[in-house]
């Protein structure tokens, strides 16, 4: 039986306690290809607003960072959006799970799309709130320089500090086909250099991508490894509403992929993985009259139900 390397475990491991992550989300990040900068609209699977007037219309008043400008007329706001939210998480993951150390976790939007004076600022202001022990940044591999690199690699020397890329896939042609708005060698260029500069790297992949097979999928597994990626989140392509997927998929242009061929491809891909690399995620869904398909992704616990079994089945304990 093959013990996988869970996030929780590596951090037992690492640091004695659970560790758990806080995520925060903060107003005046976006994206580069919603805000026109390389693309338009965003990618397919995104909800945006251009395909909700409720949406444009909340969305209207949001606050958008420049990412060529230091003027930051809402950095005090962002700063105390970054206390309350991590307090409230904190609080909340000490009394259920017993947490003891925390990651904060800029998961919204592309979290390093800002001038760099600004992005050290909101990090400070993380790594300065209680039991904090590092940080975890989802952003995109069109969205990172040197400049930025450098400096989270001086945080890596005594903070616990990820960079997380969505990868996505390494088909140009499904890039394109998501409206990624970057390319595969663009990818794989700031993912080596991020290595380099001695980060850890974890790098998402979605299973079930318009146009492609199970072969595609695990392509794009194997060019992680390459990569030399410290850990994988890994989910299913599922469509909700006011995304430019949900209209192919009511056209009939797309076809989600059933939980059976998901759970297969991810027993596939776990196997291939050197033991070394961390899985911090195996699935996703959403409970929410949003999602439109498929139906399977909007049960999380029936769905980890179902891997567990399946992967216990396959030698592998989860």
């Amino acid at each position: 039986m093959r013990e996988i390397l869970t996030a929780g475990r590596y951090f037992r491991r690492k640091f004695g306690c659970n560790v758990y992550k806080a995520p925060i989300s903060i107003l005046g990040f976006t994206c580069p290809n919603i805000d026109g900068r390389v693309a338009k609209g965003g990618c397919t699977f995104c909800e945006n607003e251009s395909f909700s007037p409720n949406l444009l219309e909340k969305s209207s008043r949001k606050f958008y960072l420049n990412p060529d400008s230091l003027d930051n007329p809402h950095l005090q706001k962002q700063l105390q959006q970054i206390r309350s939210q991590y307090k409230y998480t904190k609080t909340k993951l000490e009394k259920k799970f017993g947490a003891k150390k925390f990651i904060a976790y800029f998961q919204s939007f592309t979290n390093t799309y800002a001038p760099i004076d600004t992005l050290k600022t909101l990090y400070k202001e993380a790594l300065a709130q209680e039991e904090c022990i590092g940080l975890s940044i989802g952003t995109r591999t069109d969205c990172v320089n040197d400049e930025i690199l450098k400096y989270l690699s001086t945080l890596s020397k005594d903070k616990e500090i990820w960079i997380e890329y969505g990868i996505q896939s390494v088909y140009d042609e499904t890039l394109k086909a998501i409206n990624r708005g970057h390319s595969v060698k663009n990818m794989k260029e700031w993912i080596i250099k991020s290595k380099e500069y001695g980060l850890n790297v974890c790098g998402h992949l979605i299973f079930g991508l318009p146009g492609e097979n199970q072969s595609m999928m695990l392509d794009s597994v194997e060019a992680s490894i390459d990569m030399k990626v410290d850990s994988l989140k890994i989910h299913p392509m599922y469509v909700t509403e006011n995304t430019a997927l949900a209209i192919e998929y009511k056209k009939g242009r797309f076809a989600p992929i059933t939980e059976e061929d998901y759970i297969d491809t991810l027993i596939k891909a776990i196997k291939m993985l050197p033991k070394e690399i961390i899985i911090q995620r195996v699935t996703a869904g959403i409970d929410d009259a949003s999602l439109l398909s498929p139906l399977w992704c909007k049960n999380k616990h029936m769905q980890m139900e179902n891997i567990r079994k399946a992967f216990l089945q396959n030698g592998l304990l989860y």
